[in-house]
């Protein structure tokens, strides 16, 4: 039975537990990937607390990350999900993301409703990626391709 976790703490300490688990046993996410037999986006925010996991997927990177059964049946809980709380982000990585779409957030919702048309690109039906490539210039780029269905408004 799939069941939904409304304490976002039990979840968070989790995150805490996993990634520790994950230090401790010098694993890349792709590797917790590997062994969960899903996609490296997905399975790095199910550990982060903001996805669940099939139960294949939550014994096997449980069992890969030393966690008891407690853990593996948590995994598999529907999260709260949301990791940023109502104020602007304070680690620089994720506010880069935040100022990219205070920059960027208007110019992608016109692009979006013009080629689609009012709507909505969904967070559910997603994926996500990144990849490190070569910078011509010197250096190296991020290449994050966020692909999402688009969903149509609907008059009622």
């Amino acid at each position: 039975m799939v069941h939904a976790q409304f304490d976002p703490a039990a979840r968070q300490a989790l995150a805490v537990t996993a990634v520790d688990a994950k230090i401790r046993k010098d694993l890349s996410w792709q590797q917790i990937a590997d062994a969960a037999g899903l996609s490296v986006a997905f399975v790095t925010a199910a550990v982060l607390g903001q996805h669940p996991l099939p139960p294949a997927a939550a014994s096997a990177v449980a069992a890969l990350l030393d966690l008891d059964a407690d853990a593996a049946r948590l995994l598999q809980t529907i999260p709260t999900r949301g990791s940023i709380d109502g104020a602007a982000p304070t680690d620089p990585t994720i506010y880069r993301f935040h100022e990219m779409l205070q920059v960027y957030g208007t110019t992608l919702k016109a692009l979006v409703h013009e080629q689609f048309g009012d709507g909505i690109i969904s967070a559910i039906n997603f994926k996500l990626d990144v990849k490190k490539v070569s910078d011509p210039e010197g250096g190296e780029r991020a290449v994050i391709t966020l692909d999402g269905k688009y969903l149509p408004t609907r008059p009622f």
